[in-house]
């Protein structure tokens, strides 16, 4: 059975105590855009009729009903995530919507997830993967439960370019985010964020650690400014 590491406990523990106010602090502190990034991502998914989505780092669920959404109603949705309670967060909202039947979740984490090789169609991660200790673990994970022809979709926070916006992003993410997060939850959780983006590695590095988990055709779509990112990589 695998172990998270004490950092891995830690982010999980953190995101348990804000799951009640995630999303609200999510939509406010993005001015509502990750709601259009994530619909891009979706966009981009690769399924036909009785296809299997898994959707990795599901947190409240979000991806996983969007993908509902968009996907007929033969195609199946699980979401997982390693912290229970967002995946509780998770099971009421889609127990509330009109695709209650297609959507099931379950607690894991990426590093090992519960299902076996060959299993989805698709896979999607959303502002989940720079969570993730070991990262080329969780890739090596994704590939494995993917199907051969399959496609994953990773949108993830990146570093814009242009070093003028990217001044103002600093500024935003270092200073002001966890201000604003801290009055309505956890101040070191989204002290958490900005450092976990900051940290996370250039686009030319991430796309170097899928392709060498398997992923092929790798191609990736800057969104906002470079604000964040949409990385696509299938398996042959």
């Amino acid at each position: 059975m695998f172990r998270l590491s004490d950092k891995g406990e830690m982010i999980r523990q953190m995101f348990g105590a804000i799951a009640p106010r995630y999303d609200v602090l999510n939509r406010l502190l993005s001015f509502g855009v990750d709601r259009r990034w994530r619909k891009k991502a979706v966009r981009l998914l690769k399924f036909r009729e009785g296809s299997r989505v898994l959707d990795v780092a599901t947190g409240t669920g979000d991806v996983a009903l969007e993908i509902a959404r968009r996907t007929p109603q033969s195609v199946k949705i699980t979401g997982v995530d390693f912290c229970r309670e967002m995946v509780e967060l998770g099971v009421d909202k889609a127990a509330q919507s009109p695709y209650a039947g297609r959507i099931d979740f379950k607690v894991a984490p990426c590093e090992d997830l519960p299902f076996a090789s060959n299993t989805f169609d698709s896979i999607t991660i959303a502002f989940g993967i720079r969570n993730v200790v070991d990262r080329q673990l969780g890739l090596a994970e994704m590939w494995r439960v993917l199907r051969p022809g399959g496609r994953i979709i990773i949108l993830e926070f990146s570093t814009p370019r242009a070093a003028l916006f990217r001044q103002i992003y600093h500024l935003y993410f270092r200073r002001l985010l966890p201000v604003a997060g801290g009055l309505l939850s956890r101040y070191s959780a989204y002290r958490y964020l900005p450092d976990s983006v900051l940290e996370f590695p250039s686009h030319e590095e991430f796309s170097g650690m899928m392709s060498a988990a398997g992923f092929r055709n790798i191609h990736l779509h800057e969104l906002t400014f470079g604000i964040a990112t949409i990385y696509v990589g299938e398996k042959d």
